[in-house]
């Protein structure tokens, strides 16, 4: 483990998996998975992020009712630079605040470790720009939340892991029951989720507990999270002449201990929205019980705006 201070991307790859010795048990209040066939319920409907691009992922503070949301920052040569915008908003789609990340990457997941009555972020740093013209992070970094502060990957305050040598495209989540984190990389072939323990991370001393390939047989895809044994995937593009609604958004099951795809679902949540590109995945913890929550990208060019729907079916 070395430590230091999205693509259009089409999924395609075996549901292989790494078995790990040792792996830790999940709590029994992260229990059962999601029922992606089950309705969606609003959280947010039509809020603005602090820039007006499109939402690229999003994820909650549990602790203090807050929601961080990312994308791609104002104007042009963004996507190319791996500059981001990171929002702080409520739980009703206040702008609360928002940082600057400057060459951290395409935004494509992030997680939330809430501290106190602040929070650290997780993202994907270190962006190298490809063939595509788009830039992704090559580490994770993890950094306090400071409104209005621009950071690059050489701030101070920022930390730095690496605990697969040489991966590329790296981003991250967290699962709010578990505070395990989960690791989205590529390392010479198709993407893999790699999960840790997100205190031995911290530590310096990553231990693998679970390693599973993504499953072939998706859309593009646009975000991940966890909920104690299973890895949830989103993937679709938005509404056009040849995507018209109620559009191709897709939800995907994946148990983390074998890799195997478990269901698979088309999600017509907020299918009235005009654009309608899915982007980001995250769970909300409310008075003790999960919600898998999914974000959609409305508006024109120039004045995008956010929602995020849930379902909290279990099975």
């Amino acid at each position: 483990m070395s430590m230091t201070r999205r693509s259009l991307l089409t999924i395609g790859a075996g549901a292989a998996v790494t078995a790990l010795a040792g792996a830790e048990p999940v709590a029994a209040s992260a229990a059962g998975r999601f029922d992606l066939a089950a309705p969606a319920s609003p959280l947010i409907w039509k809020k603005a992020l602090y820039d007006e691009t499109v939402l690229q992922s999003f994820a909650f503070d549990n602790v203090n009712g807050h929601i961080y949301a990312v994308q791609l920052k104002n104007g042009a040569g963004s996507a190319a630079a791996g500059d981001l915008c990171l929002t702080k908003l409520s739980l009703t789609g206040t702008v609360l605040g928002h940082m600057y990340l400057r060459g951290f990457g395409h935004g494509v997941q992030i997680g939330v470790e809430p501290a106190g009555t602040s929070a650290y972020l997780w993202t994907e740093t270190d962006a190298v720009r490809d063939s595509t013209g788009n830039a992704w992070g090559r580490r994770l970094a993890r950094f306090k939340f400071v409104n209005g502060r621009t950071l690059t990957p050489s701030s101070s305050g920022l930390t730095k892991y690496a605990p697969i040598s040489g991966a590329t495209s790296t981003t991250c989540a967290i699962d709010p029951s578990t505070n395990r984190l989960i690791m989205r990389y590529r390392n010479s072939g198709a993407p893999r989720y790699a999960v840790y323990s997100l205190a031995e991370l911290k530590a310096g001393a990553p231990r693998k507990l679970h390693d599973v390939a993504q499953p072939s047989g998706l859309g593009v895809f646009q975000g991940y999270t966890a909920y104690g044994n299973y890895l949830y995937l989103l993937d679709g593009t938005a509404y056009s002449g040849s995507n018209p609604a109620p559009g191709n958004a897709h939800l995907t099951c994946v148990d983390l201990r074998t890799g195997a795809k478990v269901q698979r679902s088309l999600t017509q949540a907020g299918k009235s929205l005009d654009y309608r590109e899915p982007e980001g995945l995250a769970v909300q913890i409310v008075s003790g019980r999960p919600r898998l929550c999914l974000g959609l990208a409305s508006g024109v060019a120039g004045a995008r705006k956010v929602s995020i729907f849930y379902k909290s079916a279990l099975v």
